[in-house]
């Protein structure tokens, strides 16, 4: 059985009001047009990075399926808009009979993406498509920028371990989604049992500062948890005086112990210090996990320590310092009238400024170099060229409103750590920069 099938206590019956009150009034002020049921093409994109980023991960398309097929007008709901006046009876018959019938094409979940990419593209009536803007744009938005931070965490860790441990840092069910963004881009379990019941991700965790604090002594506390856990549990060793934790975490649990972990001080100072005199005891094959405030930068600055994982937490579930992506839902196609074989017209906002966007109905490939690194994201509107064919980046997702493109979590790991390995090495770089790889329409 698939453990996601499962579902949470958590999970809610209806994604419908994940939404914003004017999509309702645009669609009631629509069905009285007669524009409603006209075909249309909307598209998810970016119109830049978060400051010094050199790519983006899409993250949360698995989550965007879910939340497509969950989006139903029960008689609650119904009920609901009805009482508070947000739109009137015939869009209400309208809506409790709403099912996605369109398709939906996009970057597949896991791979990386540019200024402009065309991430997500959803097909349909306007009516039925405008009513998924937001919970589209709040699944992406934050699960994408999760990804981008692991993503970075990750080449920072250089194939170190990476726990994620930010539950406590976040809303419950966004913890939820964190983790299993963060398994995309890369981290390896997670200390949230949720997501692990939810998504299969691998759990960790033994004991905080508290359960040392319990106890009448370091000793009796150690003694305790490995008489529990067994030898190869993870000792916390910086409650009081790290050298006589491990010398006593040593005496107790003997060469097998599984590690020590280390939540303050001098991080980088500290790990040398203990895997010294771990090595002095014995306990060559003891591992060293750190914690405490990690980020992209503080991980790379341990690269020369003797650290075998660390555990990241806050930055992590706040998109170190960029808790969204900025992306945007824009209608760039649509019919001149609800006849099925009118033929679709680009449309794009007017504006000044840097809100520009480009009308029609986009496909993207990725062009390499002779030596199969990518060198441009290429975008644009009509026929593919031969020579760019084999290499697009869109897939179906959804067919007539069946989910087709679903996949196991660790598909979209494993395509991360592809895509993100084909792109120019500058691109794992945390100086800031502009994106790796420039954006071309044709």
């Amino acid at each position: 059985m698939n453990v996601a099938d499962l579902g949470l206590p958590v999970d809610v019956p209806s994604t419908a009001l994940f939404t914003d009150q004017y999509e309702f009034t645009m669609l009631q002020a629509a069905l009285h047009s007669g524009t409603a049921e006209r075909r249309s093409v909307f598209e998810v994109f970016t119109r830049r990075l978060p400051g010094g980023r050199r790519y983006g991960v899409v993250a949360g398309t698995g989550r965007v399926l879910d939340a497509v097929e969950n989006f139903r007008f029960d008689e609650g709901v119904l009920r609901f808009l009805r009482d508070a006046g947000i739109v009137d009876e015939r869009t209400l018959d309208w809506l409790a009979g709403y099912r996605f019938s369109g398709d939906i094409w996009g970057y597949p979940e896991g791979e990386v993406y540019f200024p402009g990419s065309p991430i997500l593209r959803v097909e349909g009536s306007f009516a039925e498509c405008v009513l998924l803007e937001t919970v589209i744009l709040s699944v992406l938005n934050h699960d994408s920028a999760i990804a981008a931070a692991a993503s970075r965490m990750s080449a920072a860790a250089g194939g170190r371990r990476l726990i994620e441990m930010g539950a406590r840092r976040t809303h419950e069910l966004s913890a939820v989604a964190a983790s299993r963004a963060a398994y995309v881009g890369g981290f390896d379990s997670t200390s949230d049992l949720a997501a692990g019941f939810r998504y299969a991700i691998p759990t960790v965790g033994t004991s905080a500062h508290a359960f040392t604090l319990l106890h009448d002594s370091e000793r009796g506390a150690f003694q305790a948890q490995v008489d529990s856990l067994g030898r190869g549990t993870t000792l916390l060793v910086d409650t009081y005086d790290v050298a006589e934790a491990v010398r006593t975490a040593v005496e107790i649990a003997g060469p097998e112990l599984g590690a020590v972990r280390i939540d303050s001080g001098d991080l980088l100072l500290v790990a040398h210090r203990v895997r010294r005199q771990l090595d002095e005891l014995g306990a060559v094959d003891t591992r060293i996990v750190v914690t405490s405030d990690l980020d992209e930068y503080a991980i790379a600055s341990l690269a020369a320590a003797p650290v075998d994982a660390y555990g990241v937490g806050t930055q992590l579930v706040t998109g170190s310092g960029h808790p969204t992506c900025s992306m945007v839902y824009k209608l760039v196609a649509r019919a001149r009238s609800a006849d099925p074989g009118a033929p679709l017209e680009p449309v794009a906002k007017k504006s000044l400024g840097a809100k520009t966007s480009i009308g029609g109905r986009k496909w993207a490939a990725r062009r390499l170099d002779e030596h199969g690194v990518a060198e441009a994201e290429v975008v644009g509107i009509g026929e593919v060229p031969a020579e760019l064919a084999d290499r697009q980046l869109l897939v179906r997702l959804v067919e007539g409103g069946e989910v087709v493109g679903r996949e196991p979590l660790d598909a979209a790991r494993d395509r991360h750590i592809a895509a993100r390995s084909a792109l120019p090495m500058s691109a794992i770089q945390l100086s800031r920069g502009e994106p790796v790889l420039p954006t071309e329409y044709v």
